[in-house]
């Protein structure tokens, strides 16, 4: 067997990144790439699971790539493509589909949440999609997975699969059983209106987020207009249990300046948020500003990113073709 790690990670180009996917994935995968074996994936076959503008989604394929670009991803280091260019994705997926069980994606809890109340009028695509992201990782036999705490049941779901495959046609350790990387605040970046939610860009209201492609009027303005306290900054993490918007914007704070939430508490324990709000403000023009011209700048110079995406699927469908292969066989496909 082979002990080599090998990380795989996808994003959905579902348009404008933001602070929560800087600060929880995308600055992580750059540290990564320095350790492992990386292989990042633009997933706009997930995207298509609800309906997209064809001229939008081809956009935001490019601008998903142009964010990887931005934050410090290499693709001399990195495989970095589009799902749909490999299409042994799709094969595996549907041999997955045979594997894997009914009752296995009804326990799916994001399903209900996509969904919504009118679950008929999901799409099948929907449904199913965790073994999409089950073939996804095993495809290229992924050791180990980024997630946030709301995939990890696709991971576990992914596992289930690979011991279900190697258990049914007698192939015990083809796959290996990808185990999660727990990126540290992935889950903690939350709206700038609501701090009991994620930074989303479903959310309506712009102000909840920052995005990775605002300027810096639009990002001090945003900052301003947040949701604080109308107390003075506490000393103590104690304090703060049950202020969820207060705690935000500390946490964004002592993630982007490095520096130990307590001894941000400390620093600035008695004054106002306002005097927080300010030196936020300012540190997030410089770490974020410069990512966003860069994106903007990569935007300008389409076929490089078509280069860079074309370059990084022939290395990707290399690996995937051989694994297929050899999965082909164990089913018995000739």
């Amino acid at each position: 067997m082979n002990n080599k790690k090998l990380v795989f990670s996808g994003v959905q180009p579902s348009g404008n990144l933001h602070l929560g996917n800087y600060l929880g994935a995308l600055k992580n995968f750059v540290s990564l790439q320095k350790e492992m074996e990386c292989i990042y994936c633009v997933v706009d076959l997930h995207a298509i699971t609800v309906f997209q503008n064809p001229n939008e989604l081809k956009h935001n394929i490019l601008e998903t790539t142009a964010s990887f670009i931005a934050t410090g991803l290499d693709p001399n280091k990195s495989i970095i493509f589009n799902q749909s260019s490999v299409s042994c994705h799709s094969e595996l997926a549907w041999i997955f589909n045979c594997v894997s069980r009914i009752g296995w994606l009804n326990r799916m809890t994001q399903f209900k949440d996509k969904a919504g109340s009118d679950k008929e009028k999901a799409s099948v695509g929907l449904y199913i999609y965790p073994n999409l992201m089950a073939a996804d990782i095993l495809l290229y036999k992924a050791t180990h997975v980024p997630v946030g705490s709301d995939q990890k049941q696709h991971l576990e779901l992914s596992r289930d699969i690979a011991q279900k495959f190697n258990k049914d046609f007698d192939c015990e350790g083809f796959f290996p059983l990808p185990e999660p990387l727990i990126l540290k605040n992935i889950s903690r970046v939350m709206s700038l209106r609501d701090g009991t939610k994620k930074m989303s860009k479903s959310e309506e209201s712009d102000y909840s987020r920052i995005n990775l492609k605002d300027s810096a009027d639009e990002i001090i303005k945003k900052i301003k207009k947040a949701k604080s306290d109308s107390e003075t900054i506490p000393d103590n993490l104690k304090s703060l249990e049950k202020k969820h918007e207060a705690f935000n914007l500390l946490n964004i704070y002592s993630e982007v300046s490095k520096i130990k939430l307590e001894k941000v508490l400390k620093e600035m324990s008695g004054k106002e948020y306002s005097f927080l709000k300010n030196k936020l403000g300012d540190l997030l023009v410089s770490e974020i500003c410069p990512v966003g011209k860069e994106i903007n700048k990569l935007m300008g110079d389409k076929s490089h990113l078509l280069k860079i995406l074309k370059k990084g699927s022939e290395k990707a469908r290399i690996k995937a073709e051989e694994n297929l292969k050899n999965v082909r066989e164990k089913v018995g496909l000739i």
